[in-house]
């Protein structure tokens, strides 16, 4: 069933994806142990890849559009959709890691950052704004609001404590494709766009600077940095809204919210 072009998922629906983003964030656990010093991005892409493998899943970047990889790996001033390869992580990176499984045809995506060593205290307290802005958005997402309340929830939140949102990139539908109706945008005013009903299920993933929210793309086609060179943070959940609020499908099994994990 759709509503102006967003699937209405049904309760079987929504098991294969609580099993599709629960393998996703399961990935993002096991990661954590190796992001380090001394290990590249393309390694850690590896080390996804076999995993993703190993539990009967599809990495969903792979190949997509021309993608090469498994996963998207995003350090310091790169704001999305950067492209693992022979950069070695160093002391005081800052990067996020977006992982996508297929399982049994269901998409589940989720990104977290993770930090190498001793980052700045500015780029700490990114890092924490960023998530909790990510956490404004979800406690707005629940039926009779509208995509606007979540826009504004996560916009006021991170403007008011100095950052920026980015705006050339969004959240989206998602469920047995990656990418489908409705955009979610991370900025916006309340009471405005689409009304949220049981069964949509889509992604909030903000993305912010530093600095200001203008961002470009690289020669590759693929990688987003922002314009100012000012470091750059997202988090990313998937959800699905009820008849009572939201459920959250990639909350870590280990527990884990933002950096620093595991300690």
């Amino acid at each position: 069933m759709t509503k102006g072009g967003v699937v209405l998922h049904t309760e079987s629906d929504f098991e294969g994806l609580r099993e599709a983003g629960r393998l996703a964030s399961e990935t993002l656990d096991m990661i954590s142990a190796h992001v380090q010093a001394g290990i590249t991005t393309d390694e850690l892409d590896k080390i996804i890849h076999d995993y993703t493998l190993s539990k009967n899943a599809v990495p969903a970047t792979l190949g997509y559009r021309g993608y090469p990889k498994s996963c998207c790996i995003s350090l310091n001033h790169v704001v999305c959709h950067g492209i693992p390869g022979d950069r070695k992580l160093v002391d005081g990176d800052i990067l996020n890691i977006d992982v996508t499984s297929i399982l049994n045809g269901w998409y589940g995506d989720n990104s977290r950052m993770y930090v190498v060593g001793a980052p700045s205290v500015k780029a700490r307290r990114l890092i924490d704004v960023t998530y909790e802005s990510m956490m404004k958005g979800i406690e707005a997402a629940k039926p009779g609001a509208t995509l606007g309340d979540i826009g504004f929830a996560i916009q006021k939140w991170a403007e008011d404590r100095r950052f920026s949102i980015v705006r050339d990139f969004c959240g989206h539908g998602i469920g047995r494709e990656f990418h489908a109706a409705p955009n979610v945008l991370h900025y916006g005013k309340p009471g405005e766009g689409m009304k949220l009903e049981p069964g949509m299920v889509f992604t909030i993933e903000p993305m912010l600077n530093a600095g200001k929210h203008d961002v470009k793309i690289l020669d590759d086609g693929w990688t987003a940095v922002t314009r100012d060179r000012s470091l750059s943070a997202q988090f990313e959940h998937m959800i699905g809204i009820t008849e009572t609020g939201c459920e959250i499908f990639t909350l870590s099994p280990a527990g884990y919210t933002k950096p620093p994990y595991g300690a």
